[in-house]
């Protein structure tokens, strides 16, 4: 009655040996297999089996893509400390599992130090302006670097990107301080600009207006002139001479001013002397300054002309 149960346990631990020699490799994923220690086999994706007791999987690598972030603080060639963020792209390639796992304990700490290698050789050469602007230079450097030291450890770097540059507080505040002071003096300029093409349009503008109001003023006494002859004409045809015509003329205006004048009840002009005898004594005093500037004129022609002989 014993004998059945004595089996069962041996039973039981067998199966459980048979099971542990099953594994599953996820997608994307290499799995090493030791044999009492020294490396068997590479074992990818799947059900896969091994040896129970004998064989042992020693470690797994991924196949993705992976990042590594690496901060490296330096010193360019204008004495300014900057941080640089490089982010590594890098792959486990798969044909050289072995070398990946077996040659290098810590490759995070490998790529990182030929990150900071090439970044310090190469920062310092430039000032902090090429940085920024040389940032994709120094990731090609950076990627020549390790692509050549890493692919005998069985890594392949896929991409380096400069992602951030950091430079020192103080610095960056001075920057600010130098762009908004260079951005206020293209301002300051544009306004210069457009202040002196206002003053410039503005002469021209009140050029133009002076031309008009002047010839709108000769043309005015043009017509005055005109009306005035035609009226001593008028005036010469009823019998009464010019000088009589040009009187009443005068007085007439005269008189046509002081009523435009009572009919504003704003304002400040005062017409002096306003007698009725001042458009006579004006024609008179008119008629007197021609004469006299004729007579000059006349003199002068024929003091010229005496020279001239």
């Amino acid at each position: 009655m014993g004998t059945p149960f004595f089996w069962i346990p041996i039973l039981m631990i067998g199966f459980v040996i048979l099971l542990s020699s099953f594994f599953v490799v996820k997608q994307q994923t290499a799995a090493v297999v030791e044999r009492f220690g020294r490396f068997q086999s590479i074992r990818n994706s799947g059900l896969q089996m091994k040896i129970p007791l004998v064989d042992r999987i020693s470690g797994k690598l991924s196949l993705k893509i992976q990042q590594l972030d690496v901060i490296v603080e330096t010193k360019t060639l204008d004495d300014v400390f900057v941080k640089l963020k490089v982010s590594v792209q890098y792959v486990v390639i798969k044909d050289k599992v072995y070398e990946a796992f077996y040659k290098l304990e810590y490759p995070h700490e490998q790529i990182t130090s030929y990150v900071f290698d090439v970044v310090r050789a190469e920062v310092p050469k430039m000032k902090l302006d090429d940085v920024f602007v040389k940032k994709d230079d120094i990731a090609i450097a950076v990627k020549t670097e390790l692509q050549d030291a890493m692919l005998d450890y069985g890594y392949d770097i896929i991409k380096t990107l400069v992602t951030d540059i950091d430079p020192d507080a103080q610095v960056k505040a001075a920057m600010n301080r130098i762009n908004a002071s260079e951005r206020e003096k293209i301002a300051a300029q544009f306004e210069g600009d457009a202040a002196r093409i206002l003053i410039v349009e503005k002469a021209k503008a009140e050029a133009e207006s002076k031309r008009l109001q002047g010839q709108g003023i000769a043309d005015q006494r043009r017509e005055i002139a005109r009306g005035l002859e035609e009226s001593v004409e008028v005036l010469n045809k009823v019998g009464i001479n010019s000088q009589e015509a040009s009187a009443l003329i005068v007085v007439t205006q005269h008189y046509d001013t002081l009523q435009a004048i009572g009919e504003e009840t704003n304002t400040n002009l005062i017409l002096l002397p306003n007698s009725p005898q001042a458009g006579s004594d004006m024609l008179n005093n008119m008629v007197a300054s021609f004469t006299a500037s004729n007579q000059i004129g006349e003199a002068m022609k024929r003091q010229n002309k005496n020279k001239e002989e």
